[in-house]
């Protein structure tokens, strides 16, 4: 437990020096594969499509104006995949981003399928690999994805085959770097033995901390860890509720700002359709936990 603690303060201790700044850059940096360096906040897009993650959102103008939101607080870093809506986020980003600013880094995934509302289906085969990924950059208007996220493995491909088209695509130009998305410790090394790995995908908030051995390896490897469902749940911790008074701010920035303070290697992507939670959400690099704060949190969950 000691060294979790320190690992768990050390990155708030580095967040100090920041609080002149505002906004995403207020959180610090992080590099993905070496050379792409991003504010330490970013935005999912996800919550921009219709219920349940199917279709069009229910009011077009507010989903694009959570993402100018979020570009104008700093964020550099936008989340996505092709089986949300499906197609529909990745076009709303485009509409309303592009052409894109020289440092905003998208980052997409595929290998999940959307038969229907709630169905999320695994695909990992290369021919299906090859043609989300050339979707995407259609729709994103790219020619090349920054970071392409293998979203699921499945079970009925083998990890070598859909890695190796993804590492085909990269080599095409296509792809500049390749992460992975719900993934055990297992599955990543066998992905690592075909490529280098940038990103890890996995849930991870405070009340499910089954990635927390994830965690901690992203952190040894420097490997950029995206925290997916960030913030459910936050408002049933007592450490949580008690921290949020104490700096009048909401459960949901409370649990933020200690993702950002749990690892250095963490990049929060927190995501929302109104453009006011965006902005509460951005807030939360601001927000310094004290040490006692952050390692409650820790005891009671870890």
């Amino acid at each position: 437990m000691p060294e979790r603690l320190l690992r768990a303060a050390r990155p708030q201790l580095e967040r100090i020096c920041m609080s002149d700044k505002q906004g995403a850059a207020a959180a610090g940096t992080i590099s993905i594969g070496g050379d792409l360096t991003v504010n330490r906040m970013g935005f999912g897009a996800m919550r921009i499509t219709g219920q349940g993650v199917w279709g069009e959102p229910s009011d077009r103008d507010l989903a694009k104006a959570a993402l100018r939101q979020a570009v104008d607080m700093g964020v550099n870093f936008i989340d996505t995949a092709d089986s949300y809506g499906p197609d529909v986020s990745e076009e709303l980003i485009a509409e309303t981003l592009h052409p894109y600013a020289d440092d905003l880094v998208i980052a997409t995934k595929g290998g999940l399928v959307r038969p229907g509302p709630g169905r999320w289906d695994a695909d990992g085969r290369p021919e299906h690999l090859r043609k989300a990924c050339e979707g995407s950059l259609r729709r994103l208007k790219l020619d090349q994805i920054p970071l392409y996220q293998f979203h699921r493995p499945d079970p009925k491909v083998p990890i070598a085959e859909s890695i190796g088209a993804l590492v085909e695509l990269r080599n095409e130009g296509k792809i500049r770097h390749i992460g992975v998305s719900n993934v055990s410790e297992q599955q990543l090394r066998e992905m690592q033995k075909l490529t280098p790995v940038v990103s890890v995908q996995n849930r991870y908030n405070l009340s499910d901390r089954s990635s927390e051995s994830m965690v901690d390896l992203c952190d040894q490897e420097d490997i950029v860890f995206l925290p997916w469902a960030p913030i459910q749940e936050a408002d049933s911790l007592p450490p949580v509720l008690n921290a949020a008074r104490q700096h009048n701010v909401s459960t949901r920035q409370v649990a933020l700002a200690w993702l950002l303070g749990r690892s250095a290697q963490i990049l929060p992507i927190p995501g929302s359709g109104s453009p006011d939670h965006v902005a509460e959400n951005i807030a939360s690099a601001s927000l310094q936990l004290s040490n006692n704060e952050a390692n409650a949190i820790l005891q009671l969950t870890g």
